[in-house]
Protein backbone atom coordinates (compact mmCIF):
# COMPACT_ATOMS: atom_id res chain seq x y z
CA UNK A 1 0.00 0.00 0.00
CA UNK A 2 1.19 3.39 -0.85
CA UNK A 3 1.52 5.05 2.48
CA UNK A 4 1.02 8.34 1.20
CA UNK A 5 -1.54 7.82 -2.11
CA UNK A 6 -4.08 6.46 1.27
CA UNK A 7 -3.35 9.48 2.62
CA UNK A 8 -4.66 11.65 -0.15
CA UNK A 9 -7.10 9.43 -0.46
CA UNK A 10 -8.93 10.06 2.99
CA UNK A 11 -8.21 14.37 2.77
CA UNK A 12 -9.78 13.98 -0.53
CA UNK A 13 -12.96 11.50 0.70
CA UNK A 14 -13.25 13.90 3.63
CA UNK A 15 -13.93 17.12 1.78
CA UNK A 16 -16.35 14.92 -0.95
CA UNK A 17 -18.35 13.77 2.21
CA UNK A 18 -18.38 17.39 3.47
CA UNK A 19 -20.09 18.39 0.82
CA UNK A 20 -22.16 15.58 0.33
CA UNK A 21 -23.13 16.09 4.16
CA UNK A 22 -24.11 19.77 3.55
CA UNK A 23 -25.88 19.19 0.72
CA UNK A 24 -28.46 16.51 2.86
CA UNK A 25 -27.27 17.61 6.49
CA UNK A 26 -30.63 16.06 7.98
CA UNK A 27 -31.25 12.57 7.13
CA UNK A 28 -35.17 11.72 7.45
CA UNK A 29 -35.69 8.37 9.88
CA UNK A 30 -36.72 6.33 7.16
CA UNK A 31 -33.20 7.11 5.24
CA UNK A 32 -31.54 5.62 8.75
CA UNK A 33 -33.34 3.20 9.52
CA UNK A 34 -33.30 1.80 5.51
CA UNK A 35 -29.34 2.11 5.91
CA UNK A 36 -28.84 0.18 9.06
CA UNK A 37 -31.76 -2.20 7.94
CA UNK A 38 -29.45 -3.30 4.72
CA UNK A 39 -26.30 -2.86 7.07
CA UNK A 40 -27.92 -6.08 8.98
CA UNK A 41 -28.97 -7.89 5.97
CA UNK A 42 -25.18 -7.34 4.83
CA UNK A 43 -23.54 -8.68 8.25
CA UNK A 44 -25.85 -11.65 8.05
CA UNK A 45 -24.86 -12.51 4.61
CA UNK A 46 -20.89 -11.88 5.18
CA UNK A 47 -21.12 -14.02 8.57
CA UNK A 48 -19.00 -17.00 7.13
CA UNK A 49 -16.29 -14.17 4.99
CA UNK A 50 -15.94 -12.51 8.23
CA UNK A 51 -15.57 -15.23 10.47
CA UNK A 52 -12.84 -17.17 7.72
CA UNK A 53 -11.14 -13.75 7.81
CA UNK A 54 -10.48 -12.88 11.16
CA UNK A 55 -9.18 -16.13 11.65
CA UNK A 56 -6.81 -15.86 8.63
CA UNK A 57 -5.41 -12.67 10.35
CA UNK A 58 -4.99 -14.71 13.78
CA UNK A 59 -3.88 -18.21 12.58
CA UNK A 60 -7.31 -19.61 14.21
CA UNK A 61 -9.56 -17.28 15.80
CA UNK A 62 -12.39 -19.08 17.53
CA UNK A 63 -15.79 -19.01 15.44
CA UNK A 64 -17.99 -18.71 18.47
CA UNK A 65 -15.40 -16.01 19.52
CA UNK A 66 -16.13 -14.11 16.42
CA UNK A 67 -19.86 -15.06 16.79
CA UNK A 68 -20.97 -14.34 20.32
CA UNK A 69 -18.17 -10.84 20.73
CA UNK A 70 -18.52 -9.72 16.85
CA UNK A 71 -21.28 -10.42 14.94
CA UNK A 72 -24.25 -11.15 17.41
CA UNK A 73 -23.70 -7.81 18.83
CA UNK A 74 -23.71 -5.76 16.05
CA UNK A 75 -27.01 -7.56 14.89
CA UNK A 76 -28.70 -6.73 18.33
CA UNK A 77 -27.72 -2.97 18.64
CA UNK A 78 -29.02 -2.58 15.16
CA UNK A 79 -32.87 -3.87 16.23
CA UNK A 80 -32.63 -1.63 19.18
CA UNK A 81 -31.44 0.96 17.38
CA UNK A 82 -34.15 1.01 14.48
CA UNK A 83 -36.86 -0.06 17.13
CA UNK A 84 -35.78 3.45 18.99
CA UNK A 85 -34.61 5.81 16.62
CA UNK A 86 -37.84 7.16 16.01
CA UNK A 87 -38.06 8.08 19.77
CA UNK A 88 -34.34 9.41 20.06
CA UNK A 89 -34.58 11.50 17.24
CA UNK A 90 -38.20 13.72 18.57
CA UNK A 91 -37.46 17.06 19.78
CA UNK A 92 -36.96 17.40 23.59
CA UNK A 93 -39.55 19.53 24.97
CA UNK A 94 -38.20 22.18 27.88
CA UNK A 95 -39.44 24.61 30.57
CA UNK A 96 -38.80 28.23 29.21
CA UNK A 97 -39.20 29.50 32.91
CA UNK A 98 -40.88 32.50 34.76
CA UNK A 99 -39.02 34.89 32.50
CA UNK A 100 -39.84 33.46 29.18
CA UNK A 101 -43.03 32.36 29.50
CA UNK A 102 -44.22 33.24 26.58
CA UNK A 103 -41.52 31.56 24.45
CA UNK A 104 -41.56 27.70 23.83
CA UNK A 105 -38.23 25.91 24.41
CA UNK A 106 -37.00 22.52 22.50
CA UNK A 107 -34.03 20.67 21.92
CA UNK A 108 -32.82 19.47 18.44
CA UNK A 109 -30.86 16.39 17.64
CA UNK A 110 -28.93 17.61 14.77
CA UNK A 111 -26.09 15.49 12.94
CA UNK A 112 -22.69 16.63 13.33
CA UNK A 113 -21.51 15.42 10.10
CA UNK A 114 -18.31 13.12 8.96
CA UNK A 115 -16.97 11.36 12.11
CA UNK A 116 -13.54 9.54 12.04
CA UNK A 117 -13.74 6.05 13.51
CA UNK A 118 -10.40 4.54 14.84
CA UNK A 119 -10.80 0.55 14.95
CA UNK A 120 -8.48 -1.86 16.91
CA UNK A 121 -7.08 -5.14 16.07
CA UNK A 122 -8.88 -7.29 18.89
CA UNK A 123 -12.52 -6.98 17.63
CA UNK A 124 -12.60 -5.40 13.74
CA UNK A 125 -16.24 -5.50 13.21
CA UNK A 126 -18.24 -5.06 16.43
CA UNK A 127 -15.58 -1.78 17.22
CA UNK A 128 -15.71 -0.46 13.57
CA UNK A 129 -19.56 -1.67 12.89
CA UNK A 130 -20.77 -0.75 16.72
CA UNK A 131 -19.54 2.88 16.41
CA UNK A 132 -20.97 3.24 12.89
CA UNK A 133 -24.38 1.85 13.48
CA UNK A 134 -24.53 5.24 16.47
CA UNK A 135 -23.52 7.53 13.54
CA UNK A 136 -25.89 6.52 10.81
CA UNK A 137 -28.45 6.49 13.91
CA UNK A 138 -27.48 10.33 13.90
CA UNK A 139 -27.58 10.73 10.60
CA UNK A 140 -23.25 11.12 10.35
CA UNK A 141 -21.36 9.76 7.10
CA UNK A 142 -17.91 7.87 8.40
CA UNK A 143 -14.69 7.30 7.75
CA UNK A 144 -12.92 3.71 9.42
CA UNK A 145 -9.52 3.80 9.86
CA UNK A 146 -9.10 -0.30 10.25
CA UNK A 147 -5.90 -1.72 12.07
CA UNK A 148 -2.75 -2.67 10.06
CA UNK A 149 -2.77 -6.03 11.89
CA UNK A 150 -6.50 -7.18 10.21
CA UNK A 151 -5.94 -6.62 6.64
CA UNK A 152 -8.01 -10.27 5.88
CA UNK A 153 -10.80 -8.96 7.50
CA UNK A 154 -10.42 -5.14 6.78
CA UNK A 155 -10.91 -6.05 2.93
CA UNK A 156 -13.85 -8.03 3.70
CA UNK A 157 -15.58 -5.64 6.03
CA UNK A 158 -14.20 -2.82 3.29
CA UNK A 159 -16.26 -5.03 0.81
CA UNK A 160 -19.44 -5.31 2.54
CA UNK A 161 -19.61 -1.93 3.62
CA UNK A 162 -19.35 -0.79 -0.14
CA UNK A 163 -22.14 -2.76 -0.96
CA UNK A 164 -24.37 -1.23 1.62
CA UNK A 165 -23.15 2.38 1.08
CA UNK A 166 -21.77 4.77 -1.70
CA UNK A 167 -18.78 6.66 -0.90
CA UNK A 168 -20.12 9.47 -0.22
CA UNK A 169 -21.78 7.62 3.32
CA UNK A 170 -18.73 5.55 4.48
CA UNK A 171 -15.40 4.75 3.64
CA UNK A 172 -12.96 2.61 4.77
CA UNK A 173 -9.11 2.80 5.05
CA UNK A 174 -5.85 0.78 6.20
CA UNK A 175 -2.00 1.44 6.77
CA UNK A 176 -0.09 1.89 9.65
CA UNK A 177 1.01 4.33 12.41
CA UNK A 178 1.46 7.24 10.17
CA UNK A 179 -1.54 6.42 8.66
CA UNK A 180 -3.25 6.82 11.51
CA UNK A 181 -1.56 10.12 12.84
CA UNK A 182 -2.67 11.32 9.37
CA UNK A 183 -6.42 10.07 9.80
CA UNK A 184 -6.74 11.73 13.45
CA UNK A 185 -5.31 15.10 12.08
CA UNK A 186 -8.28 15.70 9.79
CA UNK A 187 -10.84 17.96 10.88
CA UNK A 188 -13.75 15.70 11.53
CA UNK A 189 -16.26 16.56 13.18
CA UNK A 190 -16.07 13.60 15.84
CA UNK A 191 -13.67 11.03 16.04
CA UNK A 192 -14.03 7.83 17.98
CA UNK A 193 -11.11 5.95 18.75
CA UNK A 194 -10.89 2.58 20.35
CA UNK A 195 -7.29 1.58 21.89
CA UNK A 196 -4.38 2.41 24.27
CA UNK A 197 -4.36 4.93 26.82
CA UNK A 198 -1.00 5.64 25.29
CA UNK A 199 -2.36 6.26 21.85
CA UNK A 200 -5.51 7.49 22.99
CA UNK A 201 -2.74 10.69 24.22
CA UNK A 202 -2.09 10.66 20.75
CA UNK A 203 -5.34 11.16 19.23
CA UNK A 204 -6.62 13.99 21.67
CA UNK A 205 -3.77 15.93 21.38
CA UNK A 206 -4.08 15.78 17.33
CA UNK A 207 -7.87 16.62 17.68
CA UNK A 208 -7.32 19.74 19.53
CA UNK A 209 -5.24 21.32 16.81
CA UNK A 210 -8.92 21.49 14.59
CA UNK A 211 -11.35 21.10 18.05
CA UNK A 212 -12.42 18.11 17.20
CA UNK A 213 -14.22 16.21 19.66
CA UNK A 214 -12.86 12.97 20.79
CA UNK A 215 -14.84 9.96 22.74
CA UNK A 216 -11.92 7.56 23.81
CA UNK A 217 -12.42 3.74 24.55
CA UNK A 218 -9.25 3.44 26.21
CA UNK A 219 -8.24 0.14 28.78
CA UNK A 220 -6.54 -0.59 31.74
CA UNK A 221 -6.40 -3.45 34.36
CA UNK A 222 -10.18 -4.17 34.90
CA UNK A 223 -10.25 -5.96 38.48
CA UNK A 224 -12.14 -8.88 39.90
CA UNK A 225 -12.70 -8.76 43.70
CA UNK A 226 -13.83 -12.05 44.76
CA UNK A 227 -16.09 -11.94 48.42
CA UNK A 228 -16.38 -14.49 51.26
CA UNK A 229 -19.63 -15.43 50.61
CA UNK A 230 -19.63 -16.94 47.42
CA UNK A 231 -18.64 -20.09 46.15
CA UNK A 232 -15.55 -20.26 44.51
CA UNK A 233 -17.45 -22.81 41.53
CA UNK A 234 -19.74 -19.56 40.84
CA UNK A 235 -16.54 -17.23 41.18
CA UNK A 236 -14.88 -19.20 38.34
CA UNK A 237 -18.01 -19.40 36.35
CA UNK A 238 -18.52 -16.09 35.97
CA UNK A 239 -14.93 -15.31 35.92
CA UNK A 240 -13.59 -18.00 33.13
CA UNK A 241 -15.83 -16.79 30.53
CA UNK A 242 -14.71 -13.01 30.56
CA UNK A 243 -11.33 -14.22 30.61
CA UNK A 244 -11.05 -16.53 27.95
CA UNK A 245 -13.38 -14.83 25.10
CA UNK A 246 -10.91 -14.04 22.79
CA UNK A 247 -8.42 -15.35 24.99
CA UNK A 248 -7.90 -12.66 26.94
CA UNK A 249 -7.72 -10.10 24.19
CA UNK A 250 -10.30 -7.82 24.88
CA UNK A 251 -10.27 -4.44 26.83
CA UNK A 252 -12.70 -5.37 29.76
CA UNK A 253 -11.52 -9.12 30.65
CA UNK A 254 -10.40 -9.87 34.16
CA UNK A 255 -7.13 -8.52 34.21
CA UNK A 256 -6.46 -9.76 37.79
CA UNK A 257 -8.62 -11.00 40.56
CA UNK A 258 -9.03 -10.56 44.37
CA UNK A 259 -9.44 -13.54 46.69
CA UNK A 260 -9.74 -13.88 49.93
CA UNK A 261 -6.54 -15.45 51.99
CA UNK A 262 -6.98 -18.97 52.60
CA UNK A 263 -9.41 -19.68 49.25
CA UNK A 264 -6.79 -19.10 46.77
CA UNK A 265 -5.82 -22.59 46.41
CA UNK A 266 -9.57 -23.94 46.15
CA UNK A 267 -9.97 -20.90 43.16
CA UNK A 268 -6.84 -22.06 41.38
CA UNK A 269 -8.26 -25.73 41.67
CA UNK A 270 -11.78 -24.80 40.46
CA UNK A 271 -10.20 -22.87 37.57
CA UNK A 272 -8.28 -25.94 36.18
CA UNK A 273 -11.43 -27.85 36.12
CA UNK A 274 -13.47 -25.74 34.39
CA UNK A 275 -10.97 -24.91 32.10
CA UNK A 276 -10.09 -28.05 31.29
CA UNK A 277 -14.20 -28.54 30.34
CA UNK A 278 -14.15 -25.42 28.16
CA UNK A 279 -10.43 -26.48 26.28
CA UNK A 280 -9.97 -30.00 26.78
CA UNK A 281 -7.10 -30.21 24.58
CA UNK A 282 -5.30 -26.86 25.75
CA UNK A 283 -3.63 -25.16 23.04
CA UNK A 284 -5.25 -27.35 20.85
CA UNK A 285 -8.23 -26.71 21.70
CA UNK A 286 -10.60 -25.96 18.46
CA UNK A 287 -12.21 -22.94 20.16
CA UNK A 288 -9.17 -21.70 21.75
CA UNK A 289 -8.48 -18.01 20.11
CA UNK A 290 -4.42 -18.09 19.57
CA UNK A 291 -3.05 -14.62 20.19
CA UNK A 292 -3.62 -12.20 17.00
CA UNK A 293 0.22 -12.00 15.68
CA UNK A 294 4.08 -12.84 16.91
CA UNK A 295 4.35 -9.00 18.25
CA UNK A 296 1.04 -9.93 20.69
CA UNK A 297 2.46 -13.99 21.37
CA UNK A 298 5.82 -12.17 22.39
CA UNK A 299 4.84 -9.78 24.61
CA UNK A 300 2.34 -11.38 27.08
CA UNK A 301 5.80 -14.34 26.82
CA UNK A 302 7.79 -11.71 27.81
CA UNK A 303 4.87 -10.70 31.26
CA UNK A 304 5.28 -14.68 31.97
CA UNK A 305 9.25 -14.60 31.52
CA UNK A 306 9.68 -11.83 33.96
CA UNK A 307 7.49 -13.32 36.82
CA UNK A 308 9.42 -17.12 35.73
CA UNK A 309 13.11 -15.20 36.67
CA UNK A 310 11.54 -13.78 39.57
CA UNK A 311 10.39 -17.26 40.89
CA UNK A 312 6.79 -16.14 41.00
CA UNK A 313 4.57 -19.12 41.33
CA UNK A 314 2.50 -19.77 37.97
CA UNK A 315 -0.14 -22.39 37.06
CA UNK A 316 -0.90 -23.15 33.32
CA UNK A 317 -4.39 -24.23 33.07
CA UNK A 318 -3.78 -27.29 31.23
CA UNK A 319 -1.27 -29.67 30.93
CA UNK A 320 -0.42 -28.80 27.07
CA UNK A 321 0.17 -24.96 27.78
CA UNK A 322 1.32 -23.46 24.85
CA UNK A 323 2.24 -23.43 20.93
CA UNK A 324 5.43 -20.80 20.21
CA UNK A 325 4.84 -21.20 16.56
CA UNK A 326 1.46 -20.92 16.52
CA UNK A 327 1.22 -18.10 18.70
CA UNK A 328 -1.25 -20.21 21.42
CA UNK A 329 -0.99 -19.94 24.90
CA UNK A 330 -3.89 -21.45 27.37
CA UNK A 331 -4.33 -18.88 30.65
CA UNK A 332 -1.79 -18.96 33.01
CA UNK A 333 -2.64 -17.98 36.73
CA UNK A 334 -0.05 -16.05 38.44
CA UNK A 335 -0.03 -16.07 42.37
CA UNK A 336 0.60 -13.41 44.22
CA UNK A 337 3.12 -11.30 42.17
CA UNK A 338 5.09 -8.11 43.35
CA UNK A 339 2.62 -5.39 43.24
CA UNK A 340 5.29 -3.29 41.10
CA UNK A 341 5.85 -5.65 38.93
CA UNK A 342 5.20 -5.04 35.32
CA UNK A 343 1.88 -7.47 35.24
CA UNK A 344 0.64 -5.86 37.78
CA UNK A 345 1.23 -2.20 36.51
CA UNK A 346 0.62 -2.92 32.63
CA UNK A 347 -2.55 -3.79 31.06
CA UNK A 348 -2.02 -7.68 30.36
CA UNK A 349 -4.21 -7.90 27.17
CA UNK A 350 -3.91 -12.09 26.86
CA UNK A 351 -4.28 -15.26 28.74
CA UNK A 352 -2.59 -14.37 32.07
CA UNK A 353 -4.77 -13.85 35.19
CA UNK A 354 -2.69 -12.67 38.58
CA UNK A 355 -4.24 -13.94 41.93
CA UNK A 356 -3.85 -11.67 44.97
CA UNK A 357 -4.79 -12.83 48.35
CA UNK A 358 -6.47 -9.85 50.75
CA UNK A 359 -7.52 -10.13 54.58
CA UNK A 360 -9.92 -7.54 53.82
CA UNK A 361 -12.17 -6.75 50.90
CA UNK A 362 -11.45 -2.94 52.34
CA UNK A 363 -7.78 -3.71 51.27
CA UNK A 364 -8.78 -4.74 47.62
CA UNK A 365 -10.94 -1.35 47.14
CA UNK A 366 -8.22 0.46 48.53
CA UNK A 367 -5.91 -0.81 46.06
CA UNK A 368 -7.91 -0.42 43.23
CA UNK A 369 -8.85 3.76 44.20
CA UNK A 370 -5.15 4.30 44.44
CA UNK A 371 -4.61 3.15 40.92
CA UNK A 372 -5.95 4.67 37.80
CA UNK A 373 -9.28 4.58 36.92
CA UNK A 374 -10.17 0.93 34.90
CA UNK A 375 -12.85 0.70 31.82
CA UNK A 376 -14.59 -2.40 33.59
CA UNK A 377 -14.98 -3.78 37.44
CA UNK A 378 -16.31 -7.00 38.84
CA UNK A 379 -17.74 -7.74 41.72
CA UNK A 380 -18.43 -11.45 42.86
CA UNK A 381 -20.60 -11.22 46.30
CA UNK A 382 -24.15 -11.61 47.29
CA UNK A 383 -23.86 -9.14 49.85
CA UNK A 384 -26.32 -6.01 49.33
CA UNK A 385 -24.39 -3.85 51.45
CA UNK A 386 -20.98 -4.62 49.92
CA UNK A 387 -22.55 -4.24 46.33
CA UNK A 388 -23.65 -0.69 47.42
CA UNK A 389 -20.63 -0.20 49.18
CA UNK A 390 -18.38 -0.80 45.98
CA UNK A 391 -20.73 0.23 43.34
CA UNK A 392 -21.14 3.90 44.33
CA UNK A 393 -17.51 4.59 46.04
CA UNK A 394 -15.29 3.08 43.39
CA UNK A 395 -14.94 4.02 40.53
CA UNK A 396 -15.31 2.26 37.09
CA UNK A 397 -16.32 2.77 33.34
CA UNK A 398 -19.10 -0.12 34.15
CA UNK A 399 -19.50 -2.73 36.57
CA UNK A 400 -20.82 -6.37 36.51
CA UNK A 401 -22.13 -7.94 40.26
CA UNK A 402 -21.61 -11.75 40.12
CA UNK A 403 -20.65 -11.71 36.27
CA UNK A 404 -17.92 -10.20 33.92
CA UNK A 405 -17.90 -8.56 30.00
CA UNK A 406 -21.06 -9.24 29.17
CA UNK A 407 -22.02 -5.68 30.27
CA UNK A 408 -21.10 -4.69 27.04
CA UNK A 409 -23.89 -6.90 25.54
CA UNK A 410 -26.75 -4.57 27.23
CA UNK A 411 -27.52 -2.32 23.80
CA UNK A 412 -29.94 0.01 26.08
CA UNK A 413 -26.94 1.19 28.30
CA UNK A 414 -23.94 3.44 27.72
CA UNK A 415 -20.41 2.18 27.09
CA UNK A 416 -17.23 4.06 28.06
CA UNK A 417 -14.15 4.75 30.60
CA UNK A 418 -13.76 7.42 33.20
CA UNK A 419 -9.96 8.98 33.72
CA UNK A 420 -7.87 6.70 32.21
CA UNK A 421 -9.67 4.33 30.91
CA UNK A 422 -11.12 6.72 28.36
CA UNK A 423 -13.56 9.72 27.68
CA UNK A 424 -17.43 9.58 26.41
CA UNK A 425 -19.86 6.77 25.63
CA UNK A 426 -21.92 4.86 23.05
CA UNK A 427 -23.86 2.32 22.39
CA UNK A 428 -27.77 3.11 22.29
CA UNK A 429 -29.15 6.12 23.27
CA UNK A 430 -25.89 7.75 24.24
CA UNK A 431 -24.24 6.83 21.31
CA UNK A 432 -27.30 8.87 18.94
CA UNK A 433 -26.26 11.56 21.87
CA UNK A 434 -22.54 11.37 21.32
CA UNK A 435 -22.67 11.72 17.59
CA UNK A 436 -25.16 14.15 17.84
CA UNK A 437 -25.51 17.67 18.43
CA UNK A 438 -27.90 18.82 20.96
CA UNK A 439 -29.38 22.47 19.91
CA UNK A 440 -31.46 24.28 21.97
CA UNK A 441 -33.93 26.27 19.88
CA UNK A 442 -36.31 28.85 21.70
CA UNK A 443 -39.50 30.07 19.78
CA UNK A 444 -41.35 33.42 20.94
CA UNK A 445 -44.62 34.05 19.58
CA UNK A 446 -46.70 37.26 19.44
CA UNK A 447 -46.54 38.33 23.20
CA UNK A 448 -43.06 38.94 24.66
CA UNK A 449 -42.40 39.28 28.77
CA UNK A 450 -38.61 40.45 28.52
CA UNK A 451 -39.59 44.02 26.57
CA UNK A 452 -41.54 44.97 29.76
CA UNK A 453 -37.93 44.76 31.97
CA UNK A 454 -36.54 47.24 29.68
CA UNK A 455 -39.53 49.54 30.43
CA UNK A 456 -39.08 52.66 32.33
CA UNK A 457 -42.96 52.74 33.90
CA UNK A 458 -42.92 49.06 34.27
CA UNK A 459 -41.51 48.59 37.85
CA UNK A 460 -44.32 46.39 39.18
CA UNK A 461 -43.43 44.02 36.36
CA UNK A 462 -39.61 43.73 36.85
CA UNK A 463 -40.43 43.49 41.00
CA UNK A 464 -42.42 40.36 40.62
CA UNK A 465 -40.41 38.61 37.65
CA UNK A 466 -37.24 39.04 40.01
CA UNK A 467 -38.98 37.43 43.22
CA UNK A 468 -40.20 34.97 41.49
CA UNK A 469 -36.44 34.40 40.37
CA UNK A 470 -35.03 34.62 43.34
CA UNK A 471 -36.94 32.18 44.98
Amino acid sequence: MDTQQEMNKMETSLATMKRAFASSPMPSLNTRIGMLKNLKTALIEYTGKISSAMSDDYGKRSEIDTLIADIAPCIANINHTVGHLHEWMEPSKRDSGPLLSTASVEVIYQPLGVVGIVVPWNFPVMLSIGPLISAIAAGNRAMLKMSEFTPHTNKVLGEMLQSVFDEAYVNVFEGEAEVSAAFTALPFDHILFTGSTTVGRHVMRAAAANLTPVTLELGGKSPVIVADDVSMEMAVERIIYGKSLNNGQVCVAPDYVFLPEGRVESFIAEYKKQYGDLFPDGVDSENLTSMANTRQFNRIEGLLNGETEKQTRIEPCHGNSRDNAKNRLVTHMIVDPAKDSEVMTEEIFGPLLPLIPYGDVQEAMAYIQGNPRPLALYLMTFDEDLQQQVKTTVHSGGMCINDSVFHLAVDDAPFGGVGESGMGNYHGFEGFLTLSHSKTVMTSGTKHNIKHLFAKDDNAFKKAVLEAMLR
